[in-house]
């Protein structure tokens, strides 16, 4: 039977850690309220490499963390300043112990709890803050909690998905970049020597690798030093309004449907979950906004506003920004005509990423054999060159 990792607190706030074994979560979270304790997280325990084991995870991937807890003791009956104080003692991220700190004193001063947000935007994005703020107008904090749980939980489940895909690619370059190098400065060096020393002519090929090995070696200092320079350069660039824009518009001509996908899934996802938490239609448009992350259409975005403030609605603005897809458009005035657009944009953000998952593995699965046959061919032609070498010097014909 699986065992749970468990930290849970009682109603006068004292917290208890242990282990339950339970056949799911689900039976291990009711035997925990049937002992009398509110559940604050329970996890698999799992005997694996993890970065967080090492203690790298930051305070920003605490949030949702926070906000699951939070939204557990809120639900038990707890005051907000009680289940911040209970979430300040049992977290273990040293920043994030900080923050609820601060977001406490801040409370106890009289702030509210998205004005106490709002003064750590590092950790908490202006959407965060403005569903709670939404929550908080409206008298339903804990329904905005649980929104923002299924919208972190969506988001970072995306986020894994991408990351996960390019792992094998990444690993295959960096492989492939690094075998190259040593075959260029460490081995053909060597067998550069034995042929000089032989005296023999060389073939064409062979010559070239000698002289580009040579090159390397006697300039190595000056290659890295111009990657430097032009790393810095060109992350200058990109941080500049133009350059920003020519580099994701390069990306949209590379990947345009992927990023099509993502974006139109960022947008209407996040404008989804504001808008059914309250918030204010041009306050989401401009929390969604943020959220995407090409600048490209990001720009393209920052239209819609003004027809919104015309009354045009949703649906015209979009569309004139020609920057979604046709059916993404259609179901948003479809949502827009019936009442319904936060249910109708969650759709549309769980139709996209469905299929921004089957893009994204048709593009890797051509990327991989694509950077296979790429190192292949540069490692093919230096062992060739190798051997045609070894042949005309020892007359074997090739």
């Amino acid at each position: 039977m699986p065992a749970y990792s468990y930290s849970s607190t009682t109603r006068e706030g004292v917290i208890r850690d242990g282990v339950i074994e339970a056949h799911d979560e689900k039976s291990a979270l009711a035997m925990l309220k049937n002992s009398g304790v509110i559940p604050l997280t329970i996890k698999l325990q799992k005997k694996s490499f993890s970065v967080e084991n090492f203690g790298f995870k930051s305070a920003k991937n605490e949030v949702q963390t926070f906000t699951t807890e939070l939204y557990a003791l809120l639900g038990a009956g707890l005051p907000l300043d009680r289940s911040l104080n209970i979430l300040a003692e049992i977290t273990e991220n040293k920043k994030m112990k900080d923050i609820i700190s601060s977001i406490l004193r801040s409370i106890r001063e009289g702030s509210t709890f998205s004005d106490a947000l709002e003064k750590h935007p590092h950790i908490f994005s202006g959407l965060y803050v403005n569903m709670i703020r939404a929550g908080e107008a409206g008298g339903v904090l804990e329904v905005v909690l649980e929104k923002l749980i299924d919208f972190l939980e969506s988001s970072k489940e995306l986020k894994d998905h991408i990351f996960s895909a390019l792992i094998y690619p990444a690993i295959l370059v960096v492989t492939g970049i690094l075998s190259i190098i040593v075959l260029v400065t460490y081995v053909l060096p060597k067998f550069s020597v034995i042929f000089r020393d032989l005296g023999t002519q060389l073939p064409l090929p062979t010559q070239i690798l000698i002289a580009i090995s040579n090159f390397i070696i006697a300039t190595w200092w000056i290659i890295i030093l111009i990657i430097i320079v032009g790393g810095f350069a060109f992350r200058n660039y990109i941080k500049t309004e133009k350059g920003r824009y020519n580099w994701d518009a390069l990306k949209i001509k590379i990947m345009g449907d992927v990023i099509l996908k993502l974006e139109t899934a960022r947008f209407c996802r996040t404008l989804g979950a504001l808008l059914r938490s309250g918030v204010p239609l041009l306050q989401a448009i401009k929390n969604a906004k943020d959220i995407v992350g090409n600048y490209v259409i990001s720009s393209a975005l920052d239209k819609i506003s003004s027809g919104i403030k015309k009354g045009q609605g949703i649906a015209k603005p979009l569309s004139d920004a020609k920057i979604f897809p046709h059916l993404a458009l259609s179901m948003i005035k479809v949502g827009e005509e019936t009442g319904q657009l936060d249910t109708m944009l969650i759709k549309i953000a769980d139709t996209y990423e469905k299929s921004l998952k089957v893009s994204i593995k048709r593009f890797v699965s051509f990327l991989e054999p694509a950077l296979i046959l790429g190192m292949g061919l540069l490692t093919g032609f230096i062992v060739i060159s190798m051997l045609m070498a070894i042949f005309s010097i020892t007359d074997v014909p090739f």
